[in-house]
């Protein structure tokens, strides 16, 4: 990710040979759907196994730049996991604020990396208690800890950009045109989304491919559907921890209507498939990552892609964490 410094808001962080993350083609898969071509970016090979590893040198540059000893986040696992790592690379303390939920392997990675574990008992509870931290103690946030939620540190999710400047090299004359990514308030979305506009700028895409959100249960679409995106949405999602939460951002909305695309809904209930099937292609997707699958299929049902489309799917992390 390093090489693209100069498009970074900050030069100097933290490396541990994040980003470069492939791009594969799942082959059949494609003509199972009756589209034109079907890929995935695999992020669950950055360093930590997620697309965190984006966002958390930056978030640790930025706080060094400010003095701060100390980043803190809310995390229920992946964020946690990553931002303890690149703490502990760039010399800083590091506090992951969670619930008793937080599964083994994702708590053993931070707790080995140096970084206090606070758990409280539910979601809301983890951003009251970072923000007391934050206010009282000087630590410097890396997540979100107000109601409505406003996204992650607006520093690292510019580490996000980077994922659209690599699919854009990547695949060079065949660009996607439709690029399909798991979603709970919308920073990996917005990310991807203003790499493609900043793309587009400089001249090296004609245009930006559609971003649909994948959620676990109705929130984006919701909000299309005209409901206001500073409520609160209600439904389950105990197998989709990575995706889940009550609330979304304005800037998720702001980044599927400018591209033109949309939301769409994949419940638990299809869950253990949508692992399995991706599995048994060669690819072992945490479940939150794995939904992309069927939000495709579910798409071209709608009508929302057809056969002229090139569909690219965002891997969010491996599936080694249990999850």
């Amino acid at each position: 990710m390093f090489r693209y410094a100069d498009r970074l808001p900050y030069k100097t962080f933290p490396t541990l040979g994040e980003g470069e993350t492939p791009i594969i083609n799942l082959k059949g898969l494609d003509e199972e759907l009756g589209i034109s071509e079907l890929w995935i970016k695999d992020e669950g090979q950055n360093p930590t196994g997620s697309h965190k590893d984006r966002m958390s040198p930056l978030i640790v540059g930025r706080a060094a730049s400010q003095n701060r000893s100390t980043v803190i986040a809310a995390s229920s696992g992946n964020a946690g996991a990553s931002l303890a790592a690149y703490a502990a690379a760039g010399g800083l303390l590091c506090k992951i604020v969670t619930t008793p939920k937080l599964n083994g392997p994702w708590e053993k990675a931070i707790r080995l990396s140096g970084a206090e574990i606070i758990k409280v008992s539910d979601s809301i509870e983890r951003w009251d208690k970072v923000r007391k931290l934050v206010e009282e103690e000087g630590d410097y946030p890396a997540t979100n800890f107000n109601i409505p939620p406003v996204g992650s540190n607006l520093f690292g999710v510019q580490g996000y950009t980077t994922i659209a400047y690599e699919i854009v090299e990547q695949m060079r004359e065949s660009q996607p045109t439709v690029v399909v990514i798991p979603c709970a308030r919308g920073d990996l979305l917005w990310g991807i989304w203003e790499g493609f506009v900043e793309a587009k700028r400089m001249g090296w895409i004609k245009s930006i491919p559609r971003l649909y959100a994948v959620e676990p249960f109705p929130r984006l679409v919701q909000v299309l559907q005209g409901s206001d995106y500073r409520g609160e949405f209600k439904g389950d999602s105990s197998l989709l921890p990575s995706i889940g939460g009550e609330t979304v951002t304005y800037q998720s909305l702001n980044a599927i209507e400018s591209s033109g695309g949309g939301a769409v809904v994949i419940t638990n209930a299809v869950v253990e498939k949508a692992q399995s099937d991706l599995a048994k292609r060669g690819v072992f997707a945490e479940r939150s990552a794995a939904i992309t699958w069927p939000a495709v299929s579910k798409l071209v049902q709608a009508g929302k892609i057809d056969r002229n489309d090139r569909v690219l799917l965002i891997l969010t992390s491996h599936g080694y964490k249990g999850v």
